[in-house]
């Protein structure tokens, strides 16, 4: 039931991806407006990932993941029905509440349901129902869009989310309900869960600003944030429980292990999310061609990670985290080489190579920092990691999408996306080129500092 959730949860998000272009001209949004379907998802994870967490501990684990599971299932057939753009991005954000509630506590459960010599094998089913899950979204959603519409997306997991929930109630829930006995008595930080959910929330706002004299209230935002930064580091310092463990970032491998992961998840989804519009716009594939399109990305992650966590075991993590930053920086440098002839094999193999560099990192980079710490620090450390990761997931959308609607207006004369015609078809893989360059910049960034993960700040 938990690889279950794993699978909606991460079919769902790669789904949508693939069906933005699709969102877009049906409700005749802008770029920035239709962005918030996949902003509002990842940043609901984001902030609240740690809160579910601790909630767990008072509440039972197995309670809030079927409780999840309920929400995440209202949430897709309330997304379905969504009569408008506003509505659709409302009910993701229930959707993504039900699915922060899986995320946190799924592992948890594994750990408890599992003897603790197959605890590896329990949290290898969770591995491949992740990599499963982002395999087959890109291609049941261009699937549905290709004979259905974008609707379809999210009525699809329904049945699986329902069934699923049902089982769980009447078969786990029973099997590990005398388990649950321990309630954490460590009181929850409210005050910095607040203030780090103020924080992402504005740099979201401020990143779909897009044109004019928003470019104003953007930098003045930025700079208003900074405040708000300060007064998070100094209450976490503070806290006997925080939110945040800042005293660990002290150490250079956990604060480097843990921005690097934030990078890797940026720079992918700066491509997941454009890749579709030069696939749509440009090239002119069909939703069906394009989802096998982007599959290249999870399809080469499932064959390498593997290999990857091997390798980890024998050479450890520098090597392999180095290399998988600067094979996605190469990815990237040669993406800004594809043209309005470019064809989907070309796009591909590309993309497949970002996978690859991708699969290289992530594995090894997490066994490092989980290897590293006191055993008593692994619980809130795999909160952090699963954090990073979505916080990068959020960061790669709003960078891209603000450095790339910024530069197509610019280039095209002050028009939207939304505008697109043929005509506009150079700016748009000028602003293109200029935005995966860009990110690139960041995957050597990740890899130089990869390289520095030894001792301590």
């Amino acid at each position: 039931m938990v690889a279950t959730g794993v699978f909606l949860a991460t079919m769902d998000s790669s789904m949508t991806n693939v069906a933005l272009p699709s969102i877009m001209r049906s409700f005749g949004a802008t770029l920035p407006q239709t962005e918030w379907v996949v902003l509002v998802y990842l940043l609901t994870i984001t902030v609240s990932l740690l809160l579910w967490g601790r909630l767990a501990d008072q509440l039972g684990k197995c309670s809030l993941y079927l409780t999840g599971m309920l929400v995440f299932t209202v949430g897709s057939l309330t997304c379905y029905l969504s009569m408008t753009l506003w509505q659709l991005i409302c009910f993701r954000f229930v959707q993504a509440i039900g699915a922060a509630m899986m995320m946190s506590t799924g592992p948890a459960i594994i750990k408890m349901v599992f003897p603790l010599g197959q605890l590896g094998m329990g949290l290898g089913f969770i591995g491949i129902a992740t990599s499963v899950g982002l395999m087959l979204g890109p291609v049941i959603s261009g699937t549905l869009i290709h004979y259905f519409s974008w609707r379809e997306i999210f009525l699809v997991t329904v049945p699986v989310s329902s069934v699923a929930f049902l089982w769980g109630w009447f078969r786990l829930r029973p099997m590990i309900a005398e388990a649950e006995n321990k309630k954490d008595k460590y009181p929850f930080d409210w005050l910095g869960m607040l203030l780090w959910g103020g924080i992402v929330t504005a740099l979201v706002l401020l990143s779909t600003l897009h044109s004019g004299k928003s470019s104003v209230v953007l930098w003045g935002g930025l700079v208003a944030v900074l405040p708000l930064v300060l007064i998070f580091v100094k209450v976490e310092l503070k806290q006997k429980t925080p939110l945040f463990p800042l005293t660990l970032f002290r150490q250079r491998f956990y604060f480097i292990g843990m921005l690097c992961a934030a990078l890797s998840f940026a720079v992918l989804f700066v491509v997941l999310i454009l890749m579709p519009f030069y696939l749509d716009y440009i090239l002119g594939l069909p939703a069906q061609k394009i989802g096998f399109v982007m599959m290249a990305v999870p399809l080469t992650v499932f064959m390498i990670a593997p290999f990857s966590g091997m390798l980890y075991d024998r050479i450890g993590a520098r090597f392999l985290t180095t290399s998988g930053l600067a094979i996605a920086a190469l990815s990237l440098f040669l993406i800004c080489l594809l043209d309005m002839y470019s064809t989907p094999f070309d796009v591909a193999w590309r993309l497949a190579l970002l996978g690859c560099g991708q699969a290289l990192f992530l594995s090894p980079n997490s066994a490092d920092i989980l290897n590293t710490i006191p055993h008593e620090q692994a619980g809130v450390t795999s909160g952090m990691l699963a954090t990073a990761r979505n916080f990068g997931m959020l960061l790669g959308v709003m960078f891209g999408g603000l450095l790339f609607g910024l530069l197509f207006n610019y280039l095209s004369g002050g028009y939207d996306l939304k505008q697109f015609q043929p005509l506009y078809a150079e700016a748009f893989m000028e602003a293109l080129s200029l935005t995966f360059g860009a990110t690139a910049v960041l995957a050597v960034c990740g890899a130089y500092l990869s390289g520095l993960r030894r001792g301590k700040l």
